[in-house]
Parts: C-alpha cells; structure tokens; sequence
C-alpha cells in the first residue's frame, strides 16, 4: 500500500474536494482527514498557568489620569 499526502483547505460550505489523485476510476482508496496542528496555539496564552502576584493590591490604578481630581 502506498501513501499519498495532499493539502488542501475546506471550502465555505465544509466540503472537501481533491483533485490529481495518482488512481484510476473505479479504484478502492482509503481516505484520512487530519487537521493541521496550528503554529501560533503553542504560544496563544503565554501567562496561562503562571502564578498571580499584586504588588500593590489596595492602591488606585491610574489615579493622575482622573481629570477630576486635578
């Protein structure tokens, strides 16, 4: 059995076409889908697990920003 790999990417309505296949009419094929692993999910949420520190938990944030307090 030999193995052929093809990309390709779903259309707008989800279907699948393939085309230049290596076969001829009528042959029997098995056919697998993968989905390809994305790149940028390793590094999506880079803070996710670390631990959480407040240096100043009960100071305002931004306090000279407030146009009424000038």
């Amino acid at each position: 059995m030999h193995a052929y790999r093809m990309e390709t990417t779903l259309a707008h309505d989800g279907t699948l076409s393939i085309t230049g296949l290596p076969f001829r009419k009528g042959d029997t094929v098995e056919v697998i889908v993968l989905a390809q692993k994305h790149t940028f999910a390793s590094n999506r949420y880079p803070l996710r697990g670390e631990p959480i520190h407040y240096a100043e938990p009960y100071e305002s944030v931004a306090e000279e920003d407030w146009v009424i307090l000038k």
